[in-house]
């Protein structure tokens, strides 16, 4: 039943409270309600009561009304460490408030007070009732101020206004007060929302034409992974890969005898997704890996591919966990016009799906314990809902630290429901957002509407599977173009091998797919050679010196004349980064760019402040909101700006 107080429009909350929101400790995340009561003059009091991880009480955190018209409260709550957290919003008529403002008025219209004076005396003492004892003096000094008749009407009243008074009866609320229902955020370690992930293919390194290269060889690129700065190398399949219709270069269907095949065909006689591919070398030299490369600062991410080759073990002893045809043959993949003959799609409406969803899990287990602690998941749109919200919660009832990066393009409907019941990041659509429109709506979408509470991004500038069109007719600076969007505009970011060297020549015109993808072959690398590795090590740089360049929420866009510049901001405390971008990789763009002054941490009235570029080093006195900037592709397509008060 609805009370005096009606509590509403709860944010953040999913779906009614059906899924937990999210938050990554250390985050800070805004809380909004409606929050009204029926009368004319009463004053209503609202607060976040939030509760964490074996915490016995929760605490009391104020919220502010911002729109008195349409009754929005809004406040902040900062989430420290991991674990399930909940909270609560409480709102209360604050009746001594009610009496200090309505007796304040009868008092300057003249009028005696005496009878509302003894009321307001009442109140205090009835607040004895629910206030600590540390304060009760308090509320018995400012009661006797009420009373004393040898002090005029005006002075009594004034008792009531004591600033310590006040805040007294603003930290301890009555008792009877109106409660929302009980929402729950689950947060996250800080590598759910901040990270550089840098991908390739450990079969490559020291590869050739014909010969795989090997775990212990991969681990010679790592420090030059981690010399550019990033957190997270991901990993393809490592398993064994199947013979049957295995692929050729270019996904063809006629390989030789020394092409390997596609590690997504998981599966051989050698083993299946528990097992190494004999030619990267054995379970002791991934172990090896993985330890390399947290002595150099980074964690290992692998990818999670429900899917095998004709050739895997469930396939002999689990028939019945694929869809058989009515010729009595195993169905493959298909994505019409592409065809993946070398792969069978696991049937999770099997008779015996309770003990494939145990192996599937098992799969998990097993690389866990080999010190895995994020795990990229293949095309998780193509399995049942409910598996996922299953198999992540069972997980993480296990291991609370363990990510998942869901590799989801697909709908968005369903890129969302995967973020609701567990799914920790999510690939998105920014590949293909290169317009200045369509990239400030997409990713103001990402940080400010509901699925903020739920959907972390990660950008990807590319992956094996996508050579976006930008990228193969843009040139050099296209490709500092995109690197710098998305490292700027999302906490999280990527990049497949291959990127620092430009390479961008697609298998055909209008096809997204490399030419002679490494999906299908060994694509040894002269790493020697010039390259933008080192303008992805400062841009990581400047990720790491900046800490409003961790989160997402603080993502404010600004005007600009020109349609071919962006320009966006993130500020936290007394950090603020200002990035400008001239999205066209081919020609030079000037104009002026109008800052909301508050979203870069000053004030409107704000004399001449410096703008850093971290790029360039150059540093440049602005003076007001507007101001002129000029940006050359051929020379820098872009300033990544610190604002400095003078």
């Amino acid at each position: 039943m609805i009370g005096r107080i009606v509590i509403e429009d709860i944010r953040p909350q999913v779906d009614c409270g059906e899924f937990t929101a999210r938050a990554v400790a250390g985050e800070t995340v805004p809380v909004e309600a409606t929050i009204f009561r029926d009368g004319h003059n009463e004053v209503v009091a609202a607060a976040v009561r939030l509760t964490g991880p074996d915490d016995r009480r929760g605490q009391l955190i104020p919220l502010t009304e911002v729109n008195h018209g349409l009754h929005q409260w809004r406040g902040e709550i900062t989430l420290p460490r991991s674990g399930a957290w909940s909270m609560v919003i409480e709102a209360w008529t604050d009746e001594v408030a009610t009496w200090r403002i309505g007796t304040q008025k009868k008092l300057d219209a003249g009028r005696d007070i005496t009878l509302e004076l003894e009321e307001g005396a009442r109140l205090l003492e009835a607040a004895v009732a629910w206030v600590p004892a540390t304060g009760r003096e308090v509320l018995t000094a400012a009661t006797a101020g009420l009373r004393n008749e040898g002090a005029d009407q005006a002075e009594r009243l004034a008792s009531a206004f004591d600033s310590t008074l006040v805040e007294l009866l603003e930290r301890h609320p009555p008792k009877d007060v109106t409660r929302s229902k009980r929402l729950g955020i689950w947060v996250d370690r800080p590598r759910a929302l901040y990270g550089s992930w840098y991908e390739f293919f450990p079969r490559s390194e020291g590869a050739t034409a014909t010969t795989s290269g090997t775990f212990k060889q991969a681990a010679e690129r790592l420090p030059a992974i981690a010399a550019m700065g990033f957190d997270v190398v991901y990993l393809p399949p490592i398993h064994p890969i199947g013979q049957t219709h295995r692929k050729g270069p270019n996904n063809t269907l006629d390989p030789g005898p020394d092409d390997p095949g596609s590690p997504w065909a998981i599966g051989s006689e050698a083993g299946g997704h528990d097992a190494i591919h004999p030619d990267l070398g054995t379970i002791d030299d991934f172990d090896a890996f993985v330890a390399r490369a947290g002595e150099l600062g980074m964690e290992l991410a692998l990818d999670y591919a429900l899917q095998c080759s004709p050739d895997h073990p469930w396939v002999r002893d689990h028939p019945d966990w694929f869809r058989i045809r009515p010729d009595g043959s195993i169905a493959y993949a298909e994505n019409p016009p592409k065809v993946y003959q070398d792969i069978y799609p696991l049937n999770f409406d099997s008779p015996d799906a309770e003990n494939l969803y145990a192996a599937c899990k098992g799969v998990l287990d097993h690389w866990i314990a080999h010190g895995v602690r994020i795990f990229r998941v293949d095309n998780p749109h193509t399995k049942p809902v409910r598996f996922w919200e299953w198999l992540i919660a069972a997980v993480k009832a296990e291991h609370p630290d363990v990510l998942f990066l869901a590799e989801a393009f697909t709908r968005p409907p369903m890129m969302r429901v995967l973020g609701k019941i567990g799914f920790t990041q999510s690939y998105t659509y920014f590949t293909w957002r290169n317009g200045k429109a369509e990239l400030e709506e997409y990713c103001n979408e990402l940080a400010h509407s509901p699925s903020a509470e739920y959907m972390r991004p990660n950008f990807f500038v590319n992956t094996p599977d996508i050579l976006h069109a930008y990228l193969q007719y843009g040139g050099p600076a296209a490709f500092k173009i995109r690197a710098v969007l998305a490292s700027m505009l999302s906490p999280a970011w990527g990049v497949y091998s291959g990127y620092e060297l430009y390479e961008h020549q697609a298998v055909r015109p209008g096809s997204e797919e490399y030419l002679d993808s490494e999906k299908y072959q060994y694509r040894p690398r002269i790493w020697t050679q010039p390259s933008l590795a080192g303008y992805l090590t400062r841009l990581n740089e400047v990720r790491r010196a900046h800490p409003a360049l961790h989160w997402l929420r603080n993502l404010r866009f600004h005007l600009v004349d020109s349609p071919d510049i962006i320009a966006f901001s993130k500020q936290t405390a007394d950090d603020a980064v200002l990035v400008l971008v001239n999205l066209n990789p081919h020609e030079t763009r000037d104009t002026f760019v109008h800052l909301w002054m508050p979203a870069v941490g000053l004030d409107w009235d704000t004399g001449p402040f410096e703008v850093h570029d971290e790029i360039t080093g150059q540093t440049w006195t602005w003076h007001g909101s507007s101001n002129w900037v000029r940006l050359d592709p051929h020379w820098e397509p872009a300033h990544v700006l610190h604002v400095r008060s003078r």
